[in-house]
């Protein structure tokens, strides 16, 4: 007798049908309080632009200006605002949380010093930091976004002729040093107007040093910023170097001879002697030995290796033009602390530092830090064994005042979302403006103290309406097979110790406009450090919850009352359409 096989079918309804987004109801007695007969006029808006969005320069002609710009919607009404009309533009593009760019508000005619500037770490990897490819591709996406600190490491090519950028002793394949040039003159200014710095890694002979100063020197010209005495008694101003091109790294003193590098059999470079490198490091043979070379536990960059068997050997006389490129002269930080940390009245410098050599420092040695980023320029670079290009909490650094925290551009993560979040500051421009509590010297000398608890200086409420626009920018199944999303937020504050923390909204089910209507408040003790972090999450009972958005905002920057705040995807990426309708509020 044959088998019968039946087949069970479970059918699911599908719930996709997406409500209208509705104005909520803080919206809608606003709308009644500036409004009559279900009319806001153009004097209306300007009493509510004035009054609760806290324009306190809003014109009458901003207020028209807003309504021209609705005027091609159907819901317009030809008289003003209806109510719905008047939500659209709350929740408009024209209503950002930050003041639109380009618009550098700042003071930007201080030394270099007084700014935090957008730094890039290995600025030319396309991926992981053991075997990607090396690209001017990363670089120009950088300059692109407003970085405005390249990082190139320099080696000898296999022929010792010319110079190639790599991450050295790894698997990454090089890129030819003056392609990189070339992509760094004609993107350096797409973005911003301000000075691009590039710092490099040295790892070459005199020879190929005069080769890379005749380089610099016609690729970029009078772009060129280079200073009539060899050391700075104070760096310039980001105003007097617009549209200037910086060198900056370690002057050169000291380097093998080049006949300690001798040709093996197969005519390939090698060192004599395994007590003897070349100028370009050893070289190591497998993937083993690439991972062997980094010290898992505490390892500085490899500059700082280099210089370890480059000390005291037989010195040669650098090639003067290079030496004579170096705006920024950076300096090996070596013996004590307060050794490294002094300032000197006489001259200005750069010190770099690794993650975490800069968090044992800040524990024993904080304002001395902050004493010295007042004058001189404090580089920090992720610790090596971050393989997969990860990054470290900036807010480390930035509250010592470190003016270069340089960062791995082409991962993602919070890290990075609070570094971008801090440059979307001061119109995007690359140079944020330290607070002047960083820069203040107290009546007995004391500077300011990130590890202090200080009293709460403000508060500032974040009330969190509503979201839209997932459903037009992710597929109807990204977050859930047979049902609506079920969304929450995130909201906190990245700043000093004592104002970090992050709150969370319930879930609201099935719905691809979620609507939360809570209330936050943060205490802040210092409001000019703080951040604004702003996350939304589907929530996945048996799974890993979707990540559905993300920015981060300047709290000093913040424009107060109703705004319509853009999110950005994991890679920092604006989306066309999800954003959240918010209010900000000090109290």
């Amino acid at each position: 007798m044959s088998k019968q096989t039946y087949t069970v079918c479970f059918c699911f309804t599908r719930r996709f049908k997406l409500a209208v987004a509705e104005a909520p109801g803080e919206i809608r007695a606003l709308f009644d309080s500036y409004s009559e007969n279900g009319i806001m006029t153009v004097d209306q808006l300007h009493r509510f632009l004035l009054e609760v969005q806290g324009d306190d320069k809003a014109t009458q002609e901003d207020a028209e200006a807003i309504m021209d710009s609705l005027k091609h919607l159907s819901i317009f009404h030809r008289k003003g605002f209806n109510l719905e009309a008047f939500f659209r533009y709350l929740f408009g593009d024209d209503n950002p949380p930050l003041s639109p760019s380009p618009k550098v508000h700042q003071d930007m005619t201080a030394t270099l010093s007084h700014y935090f500037i957008y730094t890039g770490h290995n600025s030319y990897l396309t991926g992981n930091q053991l075997s990607s490819d090396c690209s001017d591709i990363p670089i120009i996406k950088a300059l692109q976004r407003g970085v405005r600190v390249i990082e190139l490491d320099m080696w000898p090519n296999p022929t010792k002729d010319g110079v190639d950028i790599l991450h050295g002793r790894t698997l990454t394949t090089p890129v030819e040093l003056i392609k990189c040039l070339r992509s760094i003159r004609e993107y350096a200014f797409v973005a911003s107007e301000y000075p691009v710095v590039i710092t490099l890694e040295d790892h070459l002979t005199p020879e190929l040093q005069a080769k890379v100063a005749e380089m610099v020197t016609q690729t970029f010209g009078d772009l060129l910023f280079c200073p009539g005495s060899e050391h700075l008694v104070e760096f310039p101003s980001p105003e007097s170097l617009k549209r200037r091109i910086i060198i900056s790294t370690k002057p050169p003193k000291e380097y093998l001879e080049s006949k300690s590098i001798t040709e093996n059999d197969n005519g390939s470079n090698k060192v004599k002697d395994s007590s003897e490198e070349g100028a370009w490091g050893k070289e190591v043979p497998d993937m083993k030995d690439r991972f062997e070379s980094f010290d898992k536990n505490d390892m500085e960059d490899s500059e700082h290796q280099d210089e370890k068997y480059l000390d005291d050997k037989l010195q040669q006389n650098a090639a003067p033009e290079y030496k004579h490129l170096i705006a920024i002269h950076a300096e090996k930080t070596k013996g004590a602390i307060k050794e490294w940390l002094r300032v000197d009245p006489n001259k200005v410098r750069r010190i770099s530092l690794s993650e975490p050599r800069l968090e044992k420092t800040v524990i024993t040695n904080g304002t001395d830090i902050v004493r010295f980023t007042q004058r001189n320029i404090l580089r920090v670079y992720p610790k090596s064994t971050r393989f997969d290009s990860s990054n470290y909490n900036p807010l480390i650094g930035w509250t010592h005042g470190a003016q270069m925290v340089a960062f791995n551009m082409q991962g993602y993560g919070r890290s990075l979302w609070l570094m971008q979040g801090m440059f979307k500051g001061n119109g995007g421009c690359g140079y944020v403006k330290k607070p002047d509590i960083l820069m203040k010297v107290g009546p007995h000398n004391e500077v300011f103290d990130p590890k202090r608890n200080l009293p709460v200086k403000k508060t500032l409420k974040v009330k969190i309406y509503m979201g839209e626009g997932w459903y037009l920018d992710f597929h109807r199944t990204h977050f859930d097979l047979y049902s609506p999303p079920d969304f929450y937020a995130r909201v906190g504050i990245a700043g000093v110790p004592a104002d970090s923390v992050m709150k969370k909204t319930r879930a609201i089910e099935d719905n691809w406009i979620p609507a939360w209507d809570e209330e936050f408040e943060f205490p802040l003790t210092v409001p000019e450090l703080a951040l604004l972090r702003i996350e939304v999450h589907e929530y996945d009972m048996s799974e890993q919850d979707d990540f559905g958005g993300q920015t981060c905002l300047p709290v000093s920057e913040l424009r107060m009352g109703i705004r319509s705040v853009p999110l950005y995807s994991q890679k920092g990426e604006k989306y066309k359409s999800v954003k959240l309708l918010m209010r900000f509020e000090f109290v």
